[in-house]
């Protein structure tokens, strides 16, 4: 039904920045929301940012809120994730998750890797 691509992923030391893009793909599917989740060696996959409708309304977490900014980009069905002070915790494969109005969060990427060394 969909289909996720992220990119941007990558290595940088502590203070830096990284930008991660994620696209969608699909036939007759309307997405409502489009975001990121996050998963560390060892922990459970954890919800970073999103944002729903017309990207009007965005979520963070608080961990992450005035270092990452999450924006729609002017592609259909593409999402940004924009990630500054990136600090060792951050480090994790990030994913790239999108659902409609009844999927909630039902459609995923395959990952990159964010890897930030202290």
């Amino acid at each position: 039904q969909v289909q996720l691509v992220e990119s941007g992923g990558g290595l940088v030391q502590a203070g830096g920045s990284l930008r991660l893009s994620c696209a969608a793909s699909g036939r007759g599917v309307s997405i409502y929301r489009m975001g990121w989740f996050r998963q560390a060696p060892g922990k459970e996959r954890e919800f970073v940012a999103a944002f729903t409708g017309r990207g009007s309304n965005t979520y963070y977490r608080d961990s992450v809120k005035g270092r990452f900014t999450i924006s729609r980009g002017n592609a259909t069905n593409t999402v940004y994730l924009e990630m500054n002070n990136l600090k060792p915790g951050d480090t994790a494969v990030y994913y790239c998750a999108a659902g409609g109005l009844a999927t909630d969060w039902g459609y995923w990427g395959q990952g990159t890797q964010v890897t930030v060394s202290s």
